[in-house]
This record gives structure tokens, sequence and C-alpha cells, in this order.
């Protein structure tokens, strides 16, 4: 599975993470990397969350970044 994190920064200056690829995964932090790092734990704890629910997922993961432009 392929996740991919696209990172902005905001007006106030601070940075935004999400994973398109995970409905409502998006996070903030002061730097570009707080808010990769807290993106990323989000994205696990979904993907957590839905194996002990039941849902099956991928052996393999890795997350691509996008940086803001």
């Amino acid at each position: 599975m392929q996740l991919t994190i696209e990172t902005d920064v905001e007006a106030d200056g601070r940075w935004m993470a999400s994973v398109p690829e995970l409905s409502g995964v998006h996070a903030y932090g002061a730097t570009e990397s707080d808010a990769v790092a807290a993106a990323r734990a989000l994205a696990l704890r979904v993907l957590a969350d839905r194996v002990e629910s039941g849902e099956s997922i991928p052996n393999e993961l890795s997350f691509s970044l996008v940086r803001a432009a």
C-alpha cells in the first residue's frame, strides 16, 4: 500500500500534512517535519483501527512525501 503525504504551509506559518488515501488524515505542526510525523502517526492509527475491526490491509506499507511548492 502506497500512501502519499502532502504538505503545505498555512498563512500563519503552521505546516499541514495530509494523507489523501485515508479520509480525514490531516495533521498540523510547527515545522514540516512535525506535521509529517503527526500525519504518519495518525495514518498508522487509522490503519490499526481497520485491522482491529476485521478489515485486511496490505502487508507492505510505504509513504511518499509531496512537498509544498
